[in-house]
């Protein structure tokens, strides 16, 4: 029997698009999706899982010869902070079932995400560099940074092949916004091209690393391409993009959109937006397994208004 690949979490911003994206490499037979919740539109086999469910998930991962995991449910950033005791046992206790299961040798590799939130105020904002002073102050960073420290535990003690990248803000067009704070950066092309205005959540000036789901699907799957040996940090790689504000993505739709406004409502958001770095500095990536990203705010912000709106 073929082993298969198993996304869990399936339903959320990334998770569409990389089932998507892996069925396009691997075939749809090889591929298995997972989510709490029943999703259509995705060409490979689905099954409901609660990641809090170890027996159900053992069950799935028997049932379709599973032997590598994309490990990407969670509870986002702002949504996290109004749940944060579910916050925490979700994001942490799914990871942790996972890792037993690598540990006992039901699973061979996996990747789990970690966040530009594992920062917190105390970090450098400018480059901040691969080893740095951490400190998060939400519960989403707290349970990333957390989450990167049994990662390179189960690695260094165990011996189990886990990968992880620390995402900037992601930005696509095949899903909506997820509760993460640098979701402005998704909300406002479908206002853009509805509404012609947006009422922005974070201050004009607030600059926040961001990266664009294509070059987010890329490093993804790079990095669980890239044979072991070059796999060098365990814990979770930097990685960049591009850098920009609220007004820099509103001038650059501007061009596309004339009579598009902005305005600014800064909320809750605002605290944790404050607390992140405004670059990253993924040397370490680019040099241990090859990463370069392909998109720039121009760049991105054209395709993003082509595939929503037809716009040129």
């Amino acid at each position: 029997m073929d082993t298969k690949t198993l996304v869990i979490g399936a339903g959320g911003q990334i998770g569409k698009e990389l089932v998507n994206e892996l069925c396009k490499i691997h075939g749809s037979s090889k591929i298995v999706a997972a989510d709490i919740k029943a999703e259509e539109n995705l060409d490979c086999d689905f099954e409901i899982l609660d990641v809090l469910d170890t027996k159900r998930l053992v069950e799935i991962i028997k049932k379709h010869n599973v032997k590598e995991i994309y490990h990407l449910a969670a509870l986002l950033s702002a949504t996290a902070e109004q749940y944060p005791q579910k916050g925490w046992e979700l994001n942490m206790n799914g990871l942790l079932s996972v890792l037993e299961l690598m540990r006992e040798k039901v699973i061979d590799k996996m990747f789990w995400p970690s966040s530009i939130a594992v920062f917190g105020p105390n970090t450098p904002k400018q480059n901040t560099p691969q080893y740095t002073v951490m400190e998060p102050s939400t519960v989403y960073g707290i349970s990333k940074q957390a989450g990167e420290r049994w990662c390179e535990y189960y690695h260094t003690r165990y011996g189990v092949d886990v990968r992880s990248i620390r995402y900037p803000g992601l930005i696509g067009w095949q899903s909506a916004p997820g509760g993460g704070t640098t979701d402005y950066a998704v909300h406002i092309f479908h206002e853009a091209i509805k509404n012609k205005k947006y009422e922005c959540f974070l201050k004009e000036d607030t600059t926040l690393p961001m990266m664009y789901m294509s070059d987010a699907l890329k490093a993804t799957i790079g990095l669980m391409q890239a044979s072991p040996d070059k796999v060098k940090i365990r814990s979770s790689y930097n990685l960049a993009g591009v850098s920009f504000s609220p007004k820099d993505i509103a001038a650059e739709i501007k061009k596309h959109i004339p009579e598009f406004t902005i305005t600014y409502k800064p909320d809750y958001r605002q605290p944790i937006a404050d607390s992140w770095p405004q670059s990253i500095d993924d040397t370490q990536a680019r040099k241990d397994w090859g990463w370069k990203h392909q998109y720039d705010l121009s760049s991105m912000t054209k395709d993003m208004l082509q595939h929503i709106g037809g716009v040129k």
